[in-house]
């Protein structure tokens, strides 16, 4: 069985260094899992479907919540399209046209 690889869209980057530092590991502990698991073998609480072909990681730091946007592309690849941190109850649907607009320029 291969495994998947986890990788950022350009603009993740600068998102991602913009967390607090326990939300970064946190970032890489689910990283690390859905590479070596699988995204069907990870579940809640560390991912969850969004829409389509959205799904995020759950962040959860001590200074609050983030989330990590992804999808499936080419073969076992998940990238990472959008991470921010979460303010309201609901992902902000900013949020998920961000990542979608990310997903659409990729492929």
């Amino acid at each position: 069985m291969s495994e998947w690889t986890v990788k950022a869209h350009p603009l993740v980057q600068s998102e991602l260094k913009a967390l607090p530092t326990d939300m970064r590991a946190r970032f890489l502990h689910i990283a690390e899992l859905l590479e070596t698991f699988g995204p069907q073998k990870v579940g809640m609480p560390h991912i969850r479907a969004l829409e389509g072909k959205l799904w995020e990681m759950r962040l959860q730091g001590r200074d609050g919540i983030a989330r990590a946007v992804y999808a499936a592309v080419h073969g076992r690849t998940l990238l990472v399209l959008h991470v921010f941190v979460k303010k309201t109850q609901t992902t902000p649907h900013s949020a998920i046209e961000t990542a979608r607009k990310r997903l659409e320029s990729a492929l």
